[in-house]
Formats: C-alpha cells, sequence, structure tokens
C-alpha cells in the first residue's frame, strides 16, 4: 500500500513526488514511456541532443531572492540555486510589422522601449504594472475577469494591448482569443518582471536532479507503466490498474494526465465530456541545428515573438499551421559562461491537430518536410536568414503531443477551464500539473508542489 500514487513523470509529478517523499511517505510515480519529462523532455537524434518544450525558464530572479516561485520551490524541493546553474536571456523582442519592443530580465527596459514606441501610454503602462503586482494569485477571485475587457479599461492604444498579449498567450494561454485576468497577471510577472532564463545543459538538468532527489529519498519510479483504469469504490479509487495486469493500492492519487483524460480513467461512469472541454490549442515546432553560432548571423536576441499583422490571432488554424505569428528562439543565446556548442533555432506554431491527426505515414512525413519549410520562411522575415547554414533538422507536430503527453488534442496548456484546488468528484484522487492552472516548467513544478502539501501533507 503506497500513501501515494502519482500519474505521470513529468515536471509536476516528479515535484509531488519529492515533496512526499520528504515527509517519508511511501510514493510511487507511474510513466507510461521509456523516459520521463513528457513533452518537456530530450532526446538523441543523429548524434546530437535535442530539448522538448524548454525555450526558456520563467520566474527567474536573482540567486539569494527569497520571494517568488522559483525561490518557492527550491526551498520546498530542497533545491540550491546552483543545482540548476540558470543562465538569464540575453534579450528578447516582441515583432510586429510597425513596432518592436525588446525586453529583458529588467522591466526598465520594456518600460523605455513602450515610452519609445507608444509615448502617449507611459503613463497607462504604469497604471497596468501596478494593477498586475496587485492581482493576488492565492485566490481566484478575479480569475474570470477578461484580460481584453481589463486592458482596454488600461491601456488606449489596441497595438501595444495586441503585442502583450503575444508572449504571454504563446506562453500560458490555454483560453482562445482571451486570457483570465489572473492568467495574464500571472505571466505578466512571470516574464516580463521577473524574467526567463536557461539551464546550460537545458531541460535535461532540471530533469536529472528531480529524479535522482526522488529516488534518493526512497521514491519508486515505474517507467512503461501506464495506467489502464482507476477503480473506483464508495468514492474513491480503491486500485490503480496498469496496462500490464498489475494493481496497484494506495491512499491518494495525483494525475498529471490531464483532467479529460484522468475522468477517462475512472471506471465508475463518469461523463467525461460533460466535465470539462479540453483545450484545442496545440504546436508544431521546427528544431535546426546551425554550423555556426545564431550571433554571428547577426542574431542575439534570446526570443522573437512575431506577428505579420496588427491583430494577434490565437485561435487554431484553418490551415495545418499558423503562418503569422510564432515564437523564434535561439538556446545559444543566454548569458552563458561559454559558448552552447552547435547553434540552434527553434521556431514554434500554432497547428491544425485534426489536419496532422489525420494523416497516414507517407503523408505525415512529406507534409513536416513541406511546412518545415513553410515556418522557417514565415519566421526568417523576422530574424536574418539562417536556412543556408542548416545542418540538421528535426520537427515535431500535434501527433507529438499527443504520443509523449497523452493531452487530448495536442493541447500543451490543456483545458481552458482549470481546476484551481486540484480536486475531482472523488475524495482521494487529485488533478496537478496543466489542468490545474499552472503552466510552463515552473508552473508545473510549483502544481506538482502545491497539490502535494494541500491534499497529502495535511494529516
Amino acid at each position: 500500500m503506497y500513501d501515494a500514487i502519482i500519474i505521470g513523470a513529468g515536471m509536476s509529478g516528479l515535484a509531488a513526488g519529492i515533496r512526499l517523499a520528504h515527509y517519508d511517505q511511501r510514493v510511487c510515480i507511474l510513466e507510461r514511456h521509456t523516459t520521463i519529462g513528457g513533452l518537456n523532455g530530450f532526446y538523441r537524434l543523429r548524434g546530437r541532443d535535442y530539448d522538448v518544450g524548454l525555450h526558456a525558464l520563467t520566474n527567474i530572479t536573482p540567486k539569494g531572492t527569497r520571494k517568488g516561485p522559483l525561490a518557492r520551490l527550491l526551498r520546498q524541493l530542497r533545491l540550491s540555486w546552483d543545482d540548476l546553474a540558470i543562465s538569464p536571456q540575453i534579450g528578447s523582442e516582441i515583432a510586429f510589422p510597425s513596432a518592436r519592443l525588446r525586453f529583458n530580465n529588467d522591466l526598465d527596459l520594456l518600460r523605455s522601449e513602450v515610452a519609445r514606441a507608444f509615448p502617449g501610454e507611459v503613463d497607462n503602462f504604469e497604471r497596468l504594472i501596478a494593477a498586475v503586482v496587485e492581482y493576488d494569485d492565492l485566490t481566484d477571485e478575479h480569475a474570470a475577469i477578461s484580460a481584453r475587457v481589463r486592458l482596454g479599461e488600461l491601456l488606449d492604444e489596441p497595438l501595444l494591448v495586441e503585442m502583450l498579449f503575444c508572449p504571454l498567450m504563446f506562453y500560458g494561454s490555454a483560453r482562445e482569443h482571451d486570457m483570465d485576468w489572473g492568467q495574464f497577471s500571472i505571466m505578466f510577472r512571470s516574464i516580463f518582471m521577473e524574467g526567463l532564463g536557461r539551464p546550460y545543459a537545458g531541460v535535461r538538468l532540471i530533469l536529472k536532479h528531480l529524479v535522482r532527489k526522488f529516488r534518493a529519498l526512497g521514491g519508486e519510479l515505474k517507467l512503461r507503466s501506464g495506467v489502464s483504469r482507476l477503480e473506483v469504490e464508495n468514492g474513491k479509487v480503491s486500485r490503480v490498474v496498469l496496462d500490464s495486469g498489475e494493481v496497484l493500492e494506495g491512499r491518494r492519487v495525483l494525475s498529471s494526465a490531464g483532467w479529460c483524460e484522468t475522468m477517462r480513467m475512472c471506471n465508475d461512469g463518469t461523463p467525461v465530456d460533460a466535465s470539462r472541454s479540453p483545450g484545442r490549442l496545440s504546436f508544431c515546432e521546427t528544431i535546426a541545428t546551425l554550423d555556426r553560432q545564431p550571433k554571428q548571423l547577426g542574431h542575439d536576441r534570446t526570443i522573437t515573438f512575431y506577428n505579420d499583422q496588427e491583430e494577434f490571432v490565437w485561435t487554431p488554424p484553418a490551415e495545418p499551421c499558423d503562418l503569422r505569428s510564432g515564437v523564434i528562439c535561439s538556446p545559444n543565446n543566454f548569458d552563458y559562461d561559454e559558448p552552447l556548442g552547435d547553434g540552434v533555432m527553434r521556431i514554434t506554431a500554432l497547428a491544425n491537430f485534426d489536419y496532422w491527426r489525420g494523416l497516414d505515414e507517407r503523408a505525415y512525413e512529406l507534409e513536416k518536410l513541406r511546412w518545415y519549410d513553410a515556418i522557417t520562411a514565415s519566421a526568417v522575415r523576422f530574424v536574418p536568414d539562417y536556412r543556408q547554414w542548416v545542418v540538421d533538422t528535426d520537427m515535431f507536430t500535434p501527433t507529438t503531443i499527443v504520443r509523449f503527453t497523452g493531452h487530448d488534442n495536442g493541447a500543451v496548456y490543456g483545458a481552458p477551464e482549470k481546476q484551481i484546488d486540484g480536486r475531482t468528484h472523488l475524495d482521494n484522487l487529485f488533478i496537478c500539473g496543466t489542468d490545474q492552472g499552472f503552466v510552463g516548467i515552473i508552473g508545473s513544478i510549483v502544481s506538482g508542489i502545491s497539490m502535494a502539501n494541500m491534499h497529502c501533507l495535511r494529516d
């Protein structure tokens, strides 16, 4: 009998497992795949290492800072800043046809850029910053307020509104067209006020430390151990049945599989579709390895969020990929002590899950080649054209996301309606991770910690 069974060895599941194991609970983490991390993982292909999911960590405050999500997770997991070896971004930008805004981990740069590009909005932008600071993310009192409505009250320039939405939606909005004011405030603080950074070794360093810590505390990690069903008796999960037929018992179950995905595991007939609609926002991402550093081509931005029209559209595209907007990230362009080896350029664009799901194997491979070229051609309108220096490529699609996360529709940010307290209709089954409400790597880790504290360490 386990004290806790955790479904999914992604960031939130591993963090929850560490937190519980610190208190001598017997914990088992179950992972369907052969490796950990979900979409925030890594792999090796043709002799090269690739990160998946991680562009940058958000919420990067300086070493020694005692407040904020990063400081909190380090304390709760008993990790040190040096364990993660985070380097800050060099500097990023938001690029629209008629304006560009640069930003880094000092809010004053964004302030000066807004003053330069939108001089009439200086006072209004300060009002926005004050409203974001005042938002209390420990309650959900204002979470359902429309961010578009709120920004319309605070700012007069529609283009500035669209430019601010672009990076915040790309890095954390499961809701189409709009964001909850609460989520907008959290993302604004995490990206513009705290900032972006990356471990030199990428996501593999984070996962290595989490797994090592979990196992050192006596936790069990079972790979190739997908959950077939959750057997329900008297309003509780009584047994966890694996795909192999093995049966496990635990006092509590934490699932990072997603709300709808977890409800489908329950064998008590809970209606899945009526409970909460799955998200529809998914992505394609191209990865290009270069034979030189991006800086040698004149590209020194860490991340470029681009949009080729005045309005930013945040909804699944009718086409296989949306070529109007995207995110260009160079992992080389962080403030490392030494260069990062091969040059890398990654481009992320909204994608149509239904289109990619409907392709047979041959058509799928051909379409990946076609849309790799189309996405790259779209992106190099906003950064130096690096195509002649590419020595290797890879690409993932919404079906890749489904394969490694199990999320319906390949929805990276899960369902638009979050379950903030993590509770389900069963007394001992709880949700952590994306559908609980926090997104990104730091958010996922904090979600696992929070749900473990709230539901598994109170008695």
